[in-house]
């Protein structure tokens, strides 16, 4: 019974996709509609499957963990962000200057004025 379901789900995304290239002369929104209308009754489908529900589940966890995050304050969230900026610019500085010097050694090597 699970493996026919999960078939309707699929023929309800075709049959969405077929209706998006079916209505090519019709309006976007009635094109939009069909696409929406065949997710939407996949979705509903779906969800009475068992990875549906097990899906369901995970969404739900998910979310109960997220609200345990602890987010770093205004303050730490500056400075962190203050030493990102500035490693940035230090390693910026550092590769121009490997590159400067290599290349004032490889005209060097090749006999040109520096």
């Amino acid at each position: 019974m699970n493996k026919l379901k999960l078939g309707l789900v699929f023929v309800f995304i075709i049959a969405g996709i077929a209706g998006f290239i079916y209505f090519n002369e019709s309006a976007m929104v009635v094109r939009l509609l069909s696409i929406l209308t065949g997710f939407a009754l996949a979705a509903l489908t779906a969800k009475f499957t068992t990875q549906g529900q097990d899906f369901y589940v995970f969404c739900r966890e998910s979310s109960e963990e997220a609200k345990k995050v602890v987010w770093p304050s205004r303050k730490e969230t500056l400075q962190t962000s203050g030493v990102v900026f500035a490693f940035v610019i230090a390693m910026a500085l550092f590769l121009w200057f490997i590159d400067a010097a290599l290349m004032s050694l490889v005209k060097i090597l090749m006999s040109q004025d520096a």
